[in-house]
């Protein structure tokens, strides 16, 4: 009678292969941890007393859990409802590792590394939303400015339940990122979890190819600028400058003040940020970092010369202001070169390094911590804004204009009376008016502006009156 094994009872030459494997590993661990010195033994060794290391047990590789991966391994191979293929199989156990770790760490394919190239350069297929993860679904960290999403309404710190009628729970985040992805027209439907709204709610997004300008620029008002950083590309710093040149060309001289607009600022390339506050510090510490490894502590500081000239800045954050953009935030509210006003930042306090594994494969992994020149970490904590402004709708009142004494008959004329200024502005920019009149963030941070300008040009009349008596 012919004896049947079960395939469940079966310890396959892969498995012993592998297990082979990981106990050599596991050996030259332990070859490594005994150069380090943990505990020392007396031996015979050719016939001489010699001293032995015994390793750190705690710094060993787990083998009994090494040995349960090769069983979980072998037992999905043989028992699986459907064949797997092993490099799908290895894939997934990294991903595993790496997505347990933190939001942030994950590995990247051969399209998931293509994609992050693209996101970085400024031009990439989609909607226009940086997402992470929360509680099993995808948050929208920031809408991008000029883009399907931002467009049809999706707002910072929406949770997206459903992409079309398949739920995100259960969704890993490069699967709900692949599903939002797609040709370039059709629609998504995404259902929508918001704080305001006691009910979901659905938004139709058409995608597009994603063509991100990183830094716009405007005059506000006469001598302030404004100038919106919508994310931290590789050309970020250098636009930046540019921005800032074309605004006081505009006003023909140097600038009054100017608004750092960061709001729905998802972050982007690190050196992009320190680029952007160098060129507004004179001296001292941009920004820090402190990893495990020796690569991971880094140091960037400011270069002479601000290009401003301490002209005032006001820079506006709000909830979806991470990363980069809480980099540049940090280090202008430390060295007190802008005020900061809005609301809380995201948080995001950590780096991520991409590891290539080879041409088409690499891991994204948190590797160190960022620091404000004051030594504040924000991971979790996020910036908090020297004025707190919170988003609201202005809306004028209709009132009856007052009497004026020019309004009485037979007033006595005034000495300046003709040279009023009409009542109503018609030279005012329309456009630029009706942008501080939506945003009551913005306008608060231009009248804080012209507020620091008058006393600031009244403390330097001041001195200047001051220093002419003395010399009398």
């Amino acid at each position: 009678m012919k004896r049947v094994r079960s395939p469940l009872h079966v310890f396959p030459l892969r498995a012993i292969a592998l297990a082979t494997c990981f106990s050599t590993a596991s050996g030259l661990a332990l070859a490594q941890d005994e150069a380090q010195g943990q505990q020392l033994l007396e031996g015979i060794q050719d016939g001489e007393r010699v001293e032995i290391t015994l390793p750190d047990p705690e710094k060993q590789l787990p083998l009994d859990d090494l040995r349960k991966f090769t069983e979980v391994f072998s037992r999905i191979k043989d028992a699986y409802v459907e064949e797997v293929d092993d490099r799908q199989l290895l894939e997934s156990a990294i991903k595993g590792m790496l997505s347990d770790l933190d939001p942030h760490s994950t590995y990247l394919a051969p399209k998931d590394y293509e994609e992050l190239e693209e996101s970085t350069s400024g031009e990439f297929g989609g909607l226009g939303i940086e997402v992470g993860m929360e509680n099993g679904f995808v948050k929208v960290i920031a809408p991008i400015d000029d883009t399907p999403a931002q467009k049809a309404g999706v707002q910072a710190g929406d949770l997206i339940i459903k992409l079309d009628e398949k739920p995100v729970k259960g969704m890993s985040l490069e699967e709900a990122v692949q599903l939002m992805r797609g040709k370039p027209g059709t629609i998504l439907t995404l259902t929508i979890m918001r704080e305001s709204e006691s009910a979901p709610i659905e938004i139709k997004v058409e995608r597009d190819v994603i063509k991100v300008t990183s830094v716009k620029s405007r005059m506000l008002d006469n001598g302030y600028g404004y100038v919106r950083i919508t994310q931290f590309q590789a050309d970020t710093g250098s636009q930046f400058l540019k921005a800032l040149g074309s605004l006081e060309d505009d006003h023909g001289s140097g600038l009054d003040g100017l608004v750092i607009d960061l709001r729905n600022n998802p972050g982007g390339v690190l050196q992009a940020a320190v680029e952007t506050a160098d060129a507004l510090l004179d001296e001292g510490l941009i920004v820090y970092t402190e990893g495990r490894i020796q690569s991971s502590r880094l140091r960037f500081s400011a270069k002479a010369g601000d290009v401003m000239a301490d002209t005032p800045i006001v820079v506006l954050i709000n909830g979806g202001s991470a990363s980069a953009s809480e980099i540049l935030a940090g280090a202008l509210q430390d060295h007190q070169r802008a005020v900061i006003m809005g609301m809380q930042s995201f948080g995001k306090g950590s780096v991520q390094t991409v590891i290539p594994l080879d041409e088409n494969h690499a891991i994204k992994m948190t590797t160190a911590r960022y620091y404000t020149p004051d030594g504040r970490s924000i991971q979790a904590t996020g910036i908090k804004p020297d004025i707190e402004v919170r988003p609201a709708e202005l809306k004028e009142l209709d009132s009856q204009p007052f009497f004026t004494e020019a309004d009485l008959s037979g007033h006595l004329e005034g000495q300046n009376e003709g040279d009023q200024p009409a009542k109503d502005n018609e030279s005012e920019d329309s456009t630029t008016a009706s942008l501080t009149d939506r945003d009551y963030q913005l306008r608060s941070a231009l009248n804080l502006l012209k507020g620091m300008h008058i006393l600031n040009r009244k403390s330097n009349g001041k001195a200047a009156s001051e220093g002419q008596d003395s010399a009398q």
